[in-house]
């Protein structure tokens, strides 16, 4: 019984849809096509003729039809810049029947429709203008002219038999643009046979304010042609849209050097040969005067004459590829123009009470979304917070260790061990020798000459008061000897010595200013001397006068020499940044000992 129904429901709406058709199609998809949407519709609604018809009004594209008032009439009809006719429906009814949707979806690429509802106020100026009879259905079909229908059709109910036959013989402007290859073949279709060829004028100009007087003027040399649109089409194409095809024709001896504002005559004989001949004279002379005009358009008419003849072929020939569509747009375009529709569909299917339900959803997402924003936000910036108190913190304890410093300790008592004694293999400890009165002068030169070496791991750098270390320091020299003595130190020559101490090793190395390692000139044979004189002459006291015993006038320098050496305090460390390259180098005299002294306090 189902089945029995739904074949019932098919063969009433198929009749009634198929006779509403343009040419041998429903829309662009085929009767099975049509079929099974029907069936899908008859399974999931209510089967009725004004169920179904407002089922097929959805499925067109919105606004296919647009409604036309006094306010946008003048803006609809003066729209023909985009290649298309324009047709103005006028009826009672509030919408345009399903006919009409039908015939304007098919002639889409070549027809524009408005809707004039002739039963509202705001038409009233329209329908008087054309002298249409809110009685009648009427369609009124405009080329460039606005002023007055190119063709008319007003009956009670117009077939769309009628429809098609009257949109078929007036579906071009008086002056056509080549903007595709469709509008190619329609306006200039091939012709092989010469006793029936079909010559099309093309102005060549550029898409822009400029050249309207041109196509103005050339529309008008069309519309005072002698001959049929059948024989002859005036058009035009845009050179920068359509480059390939004007680069084809602009190839032969006699084509113009700068083709725009010069007219060019066709003859198709397929789809991508044709024949073509130039006209000698440029058409811009003619947009200048009406003697100009005259004079051209009537060689125009003459040229057109004459290779209208069996006899005359056109010179040259070309092999012109397929058009450029102008109309095609692109994936943004496309998303901009749904983005479009959609919105003018909301604004004309929604009412004010849901505007401002919508508008109340629509504020309250926004407030979620700007509360979570904002809550993210302020998270971020306590992470951000939290961060930098971290690096911080990491960089606050780790400073005193990444950046390199130079500590100077104080050798006494209590850290003798860990800067002597206990001193790692292949570590030392470098000791300046300094009292109570230079400390303050002496100090600071030390601490610059041993700051180069601040990141060297294996030295650490100190200090010592004469005035602790003295026995210490008295005891290590005693020790250094071949032979353990009683010696007499004069604490004043100390100041300004520095030791270089390996406490795993048990051995020292010494600066002083007069040093003989350390002095120049006579230096060097004081250092030979000397040596030999510790090496040989052990029973000698004036063998440690060097290193700060107290001389006796028996030394083997002369008093007068002895003079000529002093040293000033603040000179006493002007050699101890070379005398710590020859250290670091194993070029100084070291002097081992068995042990290292107690560090007993004076």
């Amino acid at each position: 019984m189902g089945i029995f129904i739904n074949d019932v429901y098919l063969k009433s709406n198929i009749t009634m849809t198929v006779p509403i058709k343009c040419g041998d199609q429903i829309l662009d998809f085929g009767q099975e096509n049509f079929r099974s949407i029907l069936l899908e519709k008859a399974s999931s609604s209510i089967m009725s003729v004004s169920g179904n018809v407002k089922f097929l009004r959805n499925k067109f594209p919105y606004k296919l039809i647009p409604n036309i008032n006094n306010n946008n009439i003048n803006k609809f009809l003066s729209g023909w810049t985009d290649n298309r006719i324009r047709a103005l429906i006028f009826e009672k009814k509030e919408s345009p029947r399903l006919r009409y949707l039908l015939v304007g979806f098919h002639y889409r690429d070549r027809v524009a429709f408005g809707f004039v509802h002739t039963e509202n106020s705001e038409t009233e100026t329209i329908a008087a203008k054309y002298k249409v009879s809110s009685d009648m259905s009427t369609l009124l079909l405009f080329n460039e002219n606005s002023e007055k229908p190119m063709a008319s059709v007003s009956m009670k109910d117009i077939p769309s038999e009628t429809i098609h036959n009257v949109i078929t013989n007036n579906k071009f402007l008086i002056l056509p643009r080549l903007s595709n290859q469709a509008m190619l073949d329609s306006v200039c279709p091939p012709e092989w046979l010469r006793p029936q060829k079909r010559l099309c004028a093309i102005l060549i100009s550029q898409n822009g304010a400029i050249h309207d007087l041109a196509r103005d003027k050339f529309r008008k040399a069309a519309i005072e042609s002698p001959y049929s649109t059948e024989r002859v089409r005036y058009t035009y194409v845009f050179k920068e849209s359509q480059p390939e095809f004007v680069a084809a024709l602009s190839a032969g001896e006699d084509s113009p050097m700068e083709p725009l504002l010069h007219i060019v005559i066709i003859w198709r004989r397929d789809a991508n040969h044709l024949k073509y001949e130039w006209l000698p004279n440029g058409w811009f002379e003619a947009t200048r005067d009406d003697n100009k005009w005259n004079e051209t358009r009537r060689k125009l008419e003459q040229t057109l004459q004459r290779l209208l003849r069996v006899t005359e072929a056109l010179p040259y020939a070309a092999k012109v590829e397929e058009l450029a569509d102008e109309h095609a747009q692109g994936t943004v375009g496309k998303l901009i123009g749904r983005a479009l529709l959609a919105v003018d569909y909301i604004s004309d299917n929604i009412s004010k009470e849901q505007i401002l339900q919508l508008i109340s959803i629509i504020a309250t997402i926004m407030l979620i979304g700007a509360a979570a924003y904002g809550m993210l936000y302020l998270v971020k910036l306590e992470e951000i917070s939290i961060q930098l108190k971290r690096e911080q913190c990491k960089e606050n304890f780790k400073s005193p260790q990444s950046q390199p410093q130079l500590r100077l300790h104080e050798l006494r008592a209590e850290k003798y061990n860990g800067l002597v004694r206990l001193l790692k293999p292949g570590c030392r400890t470098i000791i300046l020798l300094v009292d109570y009165q230079s400390r303050l002068k002496l100090l600071p030169a030390f601490h610059r000459a041993v700051w180069p070496y601040r990141k060297n791991k294996t030295l650490m750098f100190g200090h010592m008061s004469l005035e602790r270390g003295l026995d210490w320091y008295k005891k290590m020299l005693s020790l250094s000897l071949p032979e353990p003595k009683e010696l007499n130190i004069n604490p004043k020559n100390c100041v300004g010595t520095v030791l270089a101490l390996n406490g795993h090793r048990k051995y020292f190395c010494m600066y002083h200013a007069k040093h003989p390692e350390c002095s120049k000139g006579k230096g060097t044979k004081r250092m030979e001397r000397i040596t030999k004189h510790l090496t040989r002459r052990f029973d000698d006291t004036e063998a440690g006068a060097f290193i700060g015993f107290d001389s006796s006038s028996d030394s083997d320098l002369s008093h007068d020499e002895m003079k000529n050496e002093i040293v000033y305090q603040d000179k006493l460390l002007e050699g101890l940044p070379n005398w710590l390259d020859r250290l670091f180098e194993g070029l100084t005299q070291r002097y081992y000992i068995n042990y290292w002294p107690d560090f007993t306090v004076k």
